[in-house]
């Protein structure tokens, strides 16, 4: 066989596993978060709490708190929503916001992602998106029965990452 046929490691593809959408509130703020990232998403937000035995005074950190809300897509949706989320940013981002196995960033005002509109109910709100990779065999380490550890090289490192959001999304990285 010649050289030239051989084909990259389909074991060595990075993949989109899933975007996650976050947003911090207490109290009354909660429930504008939990209608802004429903309406972003079209799904159901699900309340983030403090764990039961959790306290931080200073913060005003008490069990079982409600901290915030978040919601998690995968598949089709999360790269769709992905595109439209990585424009109210200019589809810029900063090499600092890059880590193994996943990125994230920042909105501040969710009314400057492409196609959304200003609710009053809601008000002037921001939501952070932390973005996630795998390799195919990453289940190994998920999985309940026969559990290991990954080795090093299945890693996704930041470098890989920036170069697969620089082909498939025109993302631009500083």
């Amino acid at each position: 066989m010649k050289q030239e046929l051989k084909q990259e490691n389909p074991m060595r593809e990075i993949k989109l596993e899933k975007v996650v959408l976050s947003c911090g509130a207490t109290g009354p703020e909660l429930e504008k978060s939990q209608k802004l990232l429903e309406m972003l998403s079209g799904r159901k937000a699900q309340i983030v709490k403090a764990g039961p035995k959790k306290r931080i005074p200073s913060f005003g950190v008490k069990p079982n708190l409600p901290l915030g809300t978040m919601v998690t897509l995968r598949g089709e949706e999360a790269e769709k929503i992905l595109r439209r989320l990585l424009g109210a940013v200019d589809n810029f981002i900063d090499e600092s916001q890059f880590a193994d196995n996943a990125f994230s960033f920042g909105i501040k005002e969710y009314i400057e992602i492409p196609g959304t509109e200003y609710k009053r109910e809601i008000g002037i709100k921001g939501l952070n998106v932390t973005v996630v990779f795998i390799r195919a065999g990453f289940r190994v380490k998920k999985r309940k029965i026969k559990r290991a550890k990954l080795p090093e090289k299945q890693i996704i490192r930041s470098e890989e990452i920036i170069k697969f959001m620089q082909e498939n999304f025109e993302t631009e990285v500083e």
